[in-house]
């Protein structure tokens, strides 16, 4: 199955899930990483603005920006930007993502860990993300600790590689973590 086939054939499991299920999934996930020595030790996390078809994200990243030094991606041209979060000043971006409004942009390389978004992965961290390659470019970025996260059904026996793709270190669905 190549690329296009595979996100087909996982937005349709994805699309199937009930919203009790997504949260109860994106609670499991972030519950795990929560209790990791990566994350207790990380001061400044990256984390995504989930879309619908994403484990919910936003209720983690107003927890988070409690305890931690939060940013979110935001788009520029054919690139990620680092942004600061700060709460209540998100606005719809490219691609109807929620983006941050402050314009500070922030070097990568003060990240510690990085929440990686896609929409299948395999055990050895290899993902399929939406095909424009924002988060491969990206990672080349940072040497921040990179941690993968998804629904139990986005996490495929194989994914097809290329040489341009950038695989997470470390992977944690609701019932599989590599951590």
């Amino acid at each position: 199955m190549d690329k296009k086939e595979l996100r087909k054939s996982v937005k349709t499991l994805v699309r199937q899930l009930t919203d009790e299920q997504k949260h109860a999934q994106s609670h499991a996930v972030f519950s795990y990483i929560e209790n990791t020595t990566i994350f207790q030790d990380s001061k400044n996390v990256m984390i995504f603005s989930s879309l619908p078809d994403e484990l919910p994200t936003h209720e983690v990243i107003e927890r988070w920006a409690k305890v931690k030094n939060v940013y979110l991606p935001r788009v520029s041209g054919d690139d990620i930007e680092v942004i600061k979060y700060e709460p209540g000043t998100l606005r719809k971006g490219s691609f109807n993502i929620l983006e941050p409004t402050n314009d500070e942009i922030v070097n990568p390389s003060i990240l510690d860990l990085v929440i990686v978004p896609g929409v299948a992965f395999d055990r050895e961290g290899n993902r399929c993300g939406r095909g424009k390659g924002y988060y491969d470019r990206f990672l080349k970025q940072t040497d921040a600790v990179t941690i993968a996260v998804c629904f139990d059904c986005q996490l495929v026996d194989h994914l097809p590689t290329e040489p341009h793709d950038i695989p997470a270190q470390y992977i944690v669905t609701s019932s599989y973590h590599n951590i």
